[in-house]
């Protein structure tokens, strides 16, 4: 992939995710509209017109207000999420002292860049996972999980290092936090909107006299429609943000290692141990890895590791690896044959292959499955 294409891509990338970003803040005017909406029908059980006319005169003089809660929540999530994603994930920073190594992979691949080296953390967790987090440079960290230290070869700790540098360069980070922050005020605004509607007391004997034009049935279920859509395009557009940037996050891992075997290697052996059950969806949509999926592959946050794998042969030079690659705990990847007594034939391959090489190895009168990868 050819270094302008590259950058025209990212700069591409960028103005895009800017105007989904201006997209999901618009969303909270919905949801305060839906709001004013449901209170006039609730109020009064007037036409459906003369309800949205009075509903717009209400949200006119609630954009102010909404402006401001929208703006008080983003400025603490701004000076705290850090901390907030530190309590939830359990990690904790680390120095130079307490990895001198780790710490000089990455110091040396921010000095080849002319980049501020980052803050380092470390989540305790046996998952083989990795995510950068931050708004600017006083708060960019890169957090590796203790399994993938534990995992991971020299190389491939600095290609995912690489990777995480990469979506702080392109400014992923600062997009994915801001999209996370401004869904967070859409989610806040629609659940107080649906407990409000599900406590408030409905108008009913006292406004007998209003009931000519029979329009609030129809307001209030305009106004959870407006509700619903606006939560659900919340979380469509975080999604949307973070497919392509992977394989951006990829590409500029290798640009920066001149190493796309490592990269490869290390998806690999990310691939079926990526997942941190601590760590709630919002925050394994920022992680190198995300093997969870919604309702389809279109809500899927990363695109698979086989296509990301793909891509990096393709386009980046590198190469599959011939044999499958050993990682310390695993169980006996696909292969031809039953491994030997006493070695250890575990390789990153996923949960679904070795779950076939278990079910058949009892039945000897059946042909071993073939050597297979996550690649497809």
């Amino acid at each position: 992939m050819a270094a302008f294409g590259l950058y025209t891509h990212i700069r591409a990338n960028r103005v895009r995710s800017a105007l989904l970003i201006a997209g999901l803040f618009l969303l909270v005017y919905v949801l305060v509209f839906a709001g004013a909406l449901a209170g006039e029908a609730l109020a009064a059980n007037a036409p459906f017109d003369v309800l949205v006319r009075r509903a717009l005169d209400g949200f006119v003089t609630t954009i102010p207000v909404a402006t401001l809660a929208a703006l008080a929540w983003i400025g603490i999530a701004y000076f705290f999420h850090q901390k907030i994603l530190g309590a939830i994930t359990g990690s904790h920073d680390i120095t130079r002292a307490d990895a001198p190594e780790l710490y000089a992979l990455l110091e040396n691949l921010c000095i080849s860049r002319g980049l501020r080296t980052p803050r380092l953390a470390v989540m305790e967790t046996d998952a083989l996972n990795a995510y950068a987090s931050g708004l600017n440079e006083d708060q960019y960290a890169v957090t590796v999980t203790r399994g993938l230290l534990a995992t991971l070869n020299r190389a491939e700790i600095e290609a995912v290092l690489a990777h995480e540098l990469t979506h702080i360069r392109n400014r992923d980070v600062q997009l994915m936090v801001t999209a996370m922050i401004i869904a967070g005020v859409v989610s806040f605004f629609g659940e107080m909107l649906f407990r409000w509607l599900r406590f408030a007391p409905m108008r009913s004997s006292s406004r007998d006299n209003d009931r000519k034009g029979g329009g609030a049935a129809l307001a209030i279920v305009v106004a959870l429609v407006l509700a619903v859509l606006a939560w659900v395009l919340s979380i469509a557009i975080r999604f949307s943000l973070s497919r392509s940037r992977e394989y951006l996050a990829d590409a500029g891992a290798v640009e920066l290692t001149k190493n796309p075997d490592a990269m490869i290697s290390a998806l690999l052996k990310i691939s079926g141990h990526s997942d941190v059950p601590a760590a709630p969806s919002a925050v394994m949509e920022m992680c190198i890895d995300n093997p969870r999926t919604g309702f389809s592959s279109l809500f899927a946050t990363h695109p698979p590791i086989g296509d990301r794998i793909d891509a990096l042969v393709r386009y980046a030079g590198g190469h599959l690896p011939s044999e499958p690659l050993p990682v310390p705990g695993t169980e006996p990847a696909t292969t031809d044959a039953a491994p030997e007594p006493g070695t250890d034939a575990g390789g990153p391959w996923s949960r679904r292959w070795r779950d076939r090489w278990n079910a058949r190895r009892p039945t000897d009168n059946q042909p071993p499955p073939r050597k297979r990868g996550p690649w497809g």
